[in-house]
């Protein structure tokens, strides 16, 4: 679409919103970038360096980030999880007494380890309020975004942690496996040893099972406790939609317009970038399912078009990066709601077929 300086021109997004072109100086090449979709989003958080600024966003921050210290070490106890699937199968295809106590003897300090992920899941979803509170407080979301750049910051932390808990969860069938095993092998080891160990009651061991026979169990907490938010909270709906909404729009146009650029550390660069599509990607999922016509639909404040094209034509520095740009998308194929209701462009549900 070629374009004059000071035409006006309707959205590609079938939406009905208007901007006007102009190509005369460096706006017009800023706007040039983004033809065929809205007009990129002026927030700009410094995810690498934000901090606490008053005394009120750091009595936020504080118990927060404790939380997220606890994340990164939950993330690599899962990413270094290694399963019990030999002597599992070695049980199963020739039972016998020693080869039925040898796998679990194997899955116990894996029942363990599972139970942290659990409980993990409980203290993360204890904290997201205090941050939503805070940041969707009335006014304008893409001020208070900027001006609590620490709180902003966490929450992406959070996202990141939740898309990657999950991505690794669902590449990883040994988890459940073996909380299978365990949960079928319990009773057996109770008849043949009343003193057997028994790692977790059966009601937490039941909120465990549906907590791990969801295929993203991370992302289902977070986006079911901002629902139960907007739910019992006296703040408007739109306060918290419209926080995710410029959130998602922010990151995608910090990554479109390389504000995260630096060819002297290209490594961080990519780091960053992932950073902020996950948590663009994560914002789309969680708005969708808070607002009653979902992220994809025409009326929607996000410029959907333009962030699934960001997500899909990423290019990091260094390779590596396309499968998990990957299961971005695949995380907005299968985790939102609203992706195939009417009202929502055919051009967008196209972006994901």
């Amino acid at each position: 679409m070629e374009l004059t300086c000071g035409e006006v021109v309707d959205c590609e997004l079938e939406c009905g919103r208007t901007w006007v072109s102009c190509k005369c100086n460096e706006m017009g090449k800023l706007l040039s970038k983004f033809q065929g979709s809205m007009p990129p989003s002026e927030v700009f958080v410094d995810f690498a360096n934000a901090a606490p600024q008053t005394d009120a966003e750091r009595a936020v921050f504080e118990p927060v980030q404790a939380v997220i210290d606890e994340a990164d070490q939950i993330l690599q106890s899962l990413l270094t999880y290694e399963g019990c699937g030999e002597l599992i199968r070695e049980a199963i295809v020739n039972p016998s007494d020693a080869s039925t106590a040898a796998a679990w003897q194997a899955v116990i300090p894996q029942v363990h380890l599972l139970r942290q992920f659990y409980e993990f899941s409980v203290t993360l979803t204890g904290v997201i309020p205090s941050l939503l509170q805070a940041l969707c407080e009335p006014g304008n979301a893409e001020d208070t975004l900027v001006a609590m750049q620490s709180l902003t910051r966490q929450l992406a932390d959070i996202m990141n942690f939740v898309l990657r808990f999950d991505d690794s969860k669902m590449t990883n069938p040994a988890i459940q496996n073996d909380f299978s095993f365990y949960r079928r092998t319990l009773n057996k080891m109770k008849m043949t040893d009343p003193n057997v160990e028994v790692p977790i009651k059966d009601d937490l061991a039941n909120k465990m099972s549906l907590f791990y026979a969801y295929p993203t169990p991370m992302m289902k907490c977070l986006s079911e406790t901002t629902v139960s938010f907007v739910s019992n909270n006296s703040l408007p709906r739109e306060s918290v939609t419209e926080l995710f909404a410029t959130m998602a729009n922010a990151c995608y146009s910090m990554v479109q317009l390389d504000k995260f650029n630096d060819p002297a550390d290209t490594v961080n660069q990519d780091r960053l970038n992932m950073f902020c599509l996950r948590a663009l990607t994560a914002s789309i999922i969680i708005y969708d399912h808070s607002d009653p016509i979902g992220a994809f639909h025409k009326k929607s404040p996000i410029h959907i078009r333009a962030a699934i094209q960001t997500l899909k034509e990423f290019q990091p520095v260094n390779p590596g990066d396309h499968t998990e740009t990957e299961s971005l998308i695949n995380a907005l194929r299968f985790t939102t709601v609203h992706l195939n209701d009417e009202g929502v462009p055919s051009a967008v549900q196209a972006l994901l077929e």
